[in-house]
């Protein structure tokens, strides 16, 4: 017997970003199956593979805004679609207030639960520092609520295509042919307390291409391309990629890498999600809070607890206090550049 469900997740790209692969896996173990995912239109092309499943891309900002506009969303939605059952993946004001809507209407709503008390106890010291559930699994218990069971495919989850936008930019930098190795570099994330200092990260670009090595630029918004773009007067044989292309096509460039650098980012899990092995950078943030990269946990730079006590000392980034901000600054600070290069050089080995 068919069943139809409706899937919320509308941030932030990181997140919405793991949700792909576990979409993947609950539509192939579930063959009758349909999902209506709602979310940033932005973030289509994270489920633009699976002729199950429709994309619904809300506008939070215009006539989807605030408690009227998620009415009017909700009528649309009940308008072309029957549901059998809602998945909440987000969990937030916006999203309990739609579930608030469509509950009214009968149709039963199953929401995560992102373990905030868990988070909190492990930042704090209350409990043993112990890894907690990745979001993937997380993700896959809320399903388990609506009866649509399922455990993680192993990968890779998205299968991106290139586009002529894509070819032109490769010509245009001269890599139409791939004759040597591909590196990514995404040196920000949504907080500074995530962040290598970019001196640090200079060296390497500059001991990468100085090797052979094509470096590729990622990054997104205007702040992060204006230092690119200083990153790329300074390197002029490095690509810079942000601002360049769409998502799509970003997601298919970084599916051609050998290899992305990148912080507790989004752009460190757009690459585990297409495939592309990623040495991940780590200070404020742990992995065992549940966003390490999905088999790329190996692949992890960091200061050990034992040797730096006071981490984590943030769930995502953001930074409360100044003895938040020492610890999160000691954390990269103790990262050293010849650590980075060592770990890339291991995984190049392997690739």
């Amino acid at each position: 017997m068919s069943k139809k469900i409706l899937v919320i997740r509308f941030s932030a790209m990181g997140d919405v970003a793991l949700s792909a692969p576990v979409i993947s896996s609950v539509l192939e173990q579930n063959p009758t199956l349909e999902i209506v995912f709602l979310s940033r239109q932005l973030f289509s092309p994270f489920f633009e593979e699976h002729d199950r499943l429709t994309f619904i891309g809300a506008d939070l900002k215009g006539k989807h805004k605030g408690v009227f506009g998620l009415k009017k969303l909700q009528n649309e939605l009940l308008k072309e679609h029957k549901f059998d059952a809602v998945v909440d993946l987000h969990d937030v004001l916006r999203t309990k207030i739609l579930r608030i809507y469509l509950k009214a209407r009968g149709i039963r709503c199953h929401s995560i639960n992102k373990g905030r008390g868990e988070k909190r106890d492990l930042i704090n010291g209350s409990v043993p520092f112990k890894k907690l559930k990745h979001t993937t699994q997380r993700y896959l218990e809320v399903f388990e609520k609506a009866n649509v069971p399922a455990t993680l495919n192993i990968g890779p989850w998205l299968s991106p295509v290139a586009s002529d936008s894509t070819y032109a930019f490769l010509k245009i930098n001269n890599c139409e042919i791939k004759n040597n190795f591909w590196i990514g570099i995404a040196p920000f994330a949504a907080h500074r307390s995530k962040e290598w200092p970019i001196e640090k990260m200079k060296h390497v670009i500059s001991q990468l291409i100085s090797a052979g090595k094509t470096v590729f630029l990622f990054g997104g918004g205007q702040n992060e391309i204006k230092k690119l773009e200083a990153i790329k007067k300074e390197f002029p044989k490095s690509i810079l990629v942000a601002g360049q292309l769409k998502l799509d096509e970003e997601l298919y460039l970084i599916s051609r890498l050998n290899l992305m650098v990148a912080m507790d980012s989004s752009n460190m899990h757009l690459s585990t999600v297409v495939g592309t092995p990623v040495v991940s950078i780590w200070g404020a943030t742990h992995h065992y809070l549940g966003f390490g990269p999905l088999n790329n946990e190996h692949n992890i730079i960091e200061v050990s607890k034992e040797k730096l006590p006071c981490r984590p000392c943030s769930i995502f980034g953001k930074i409360t206090s100044k003895k938040d901000e020492t610890c999160a600054q000691k954390a990269m600070g103790l990262i050293s550049e010849e650590m980075v290069l060592a770990k890339i050089a291991t995984v190049a080995d392997m690739v």
